[in-house]
């Protein structure tokens, strides 16, 4: 009997989750030791951006992005990176390249988180540059740091 090999999706979300005072929310992967935002493949390929990231915010911090409390926004932003040699192996032989879609997800204030303990072993709500400076991936870095323009 073969088994059938599945392959990540080459598309995810990064969400920068924040109150409106400009404190962001990052985690610390297990796997890597490093800090970052919400970020996360999509499931299937016809799973839409918005689905996605309610989707993984729910799996890594427990926080319900359609709560009355929280406003997601879709930033309308992408990037495209090529995905490091180490993590490869998780996608189909002839993929090298990932697209991010980019969100916000606003809450009214600090909270506990519950985080996915096989992915990430513990949370800081930090000022946004400092969040900003303590993220591993630049792209991570470069959202946190457009914050401000999103603010209504």
């Amino acid at each position: 009997m073969s088994e059938s090999r599945v392959f990540k999706i080459p598309q995810s979300v990064l969400v920068v989750i924040h109150t409106p005072a400009l404190e962001v929310l990052v985690i610390r992967r297990v796997d890597s030791g490093s800090w970052q935002s919400v970020t996360g493949s999509k499931d299937f390929e016809a799973e839409d951006w918005a689905s996605t990231a309610v989707r993984e915010v729910q799996e890594e911090t427990g926080i319900d992005a359609l709560h009355a409390d929280c406003q997601l926004r879709d930033w309308a932003l992408e990037n495209v990176y090529e995905i490091y040699p180490v993590w490869r192996g998780r996608y189909a032989p002839h993929v090298s390249h990932n697209t991010e879609r980019l969100f916000g997800l606003r809450l009214p204030v600090v909270r506990p988180v519950q985080l996915h303990d096989k992915e990430h072993t513990e949370y800081a709500w930090l000022p946004w540059r400092e969040a900003a400076e303590r993220c591993f991936s630049p792209s991570n870095a470069e959202a946190i740091l457009m914050l401000p323009r999103w603010l209504e």
